[in-house]
């Protein structure tokens, strides 16, 4: 009786949310293009959930790629907004910010709905290769920086 009433109180203070917020598998994001299929999935109450974290560390950071699962597909996307701590003159968001797009790198949408940093320029300039995929339509459709 008295081992299975420690266990139950111990079981309480196990946490199982993310450590600082940091963007890992099964984390929820946000949708924030005007792409279809993610307006659909945010207007039922089902966001975007991160799969997997194309980086080494398998933690994701503004401009990283992810591969997340939207209703019921799996889709690739792009970090712009974090609620993480992040480094000095890179703004912290209150959501977790995310852009669908294909493989080659163009954007589902053509439209971002919300200011995006400053900083996701130079980074997205250096993931940009003449052979891989191409992302600088994805800044050419932000409409605001930070």
């Amino acid at each position: 009786m008295l081992s299975s009433t420690v266990l139950n109180v111990i079981s309480r203070s196990i946490s199982t949310s993310t450590f600082k917020n940091q963007i890992i598998k099964l984390s929820r994001l946000r949708v924030v293009d005007n792409s279809e299929i993610g307006r659909q999935a945010m207007m039922e109450g089902k966001p975007p959930r991160c799969i997997h974290v194309y980086n080494k560390l398998g933690v994701g950071y503004i401009g990283d790629r992810i591969l997340v699962a939207i209703k019921g597909e799996k889709k690739k996307g792009i970090l712009v907004g974090l609620k993480q701590k992040q480094s000095p003159k890179i703004p912290k968001f209150d959501s977790n910010n995310l852009v669908l797009i294909d493989d080659n790198g163009t954007p589902l949408g053509t439209r971002i709905q919300v200011p995006i940093p400053h900083i996701l320029r130079t980074k997205m300039k250096e993931k940009t290769h003449t052979k891989g995929a191409d992302y600088t339509k994805l800044i050419a459709i932000a409409s605001r920086f930070v």
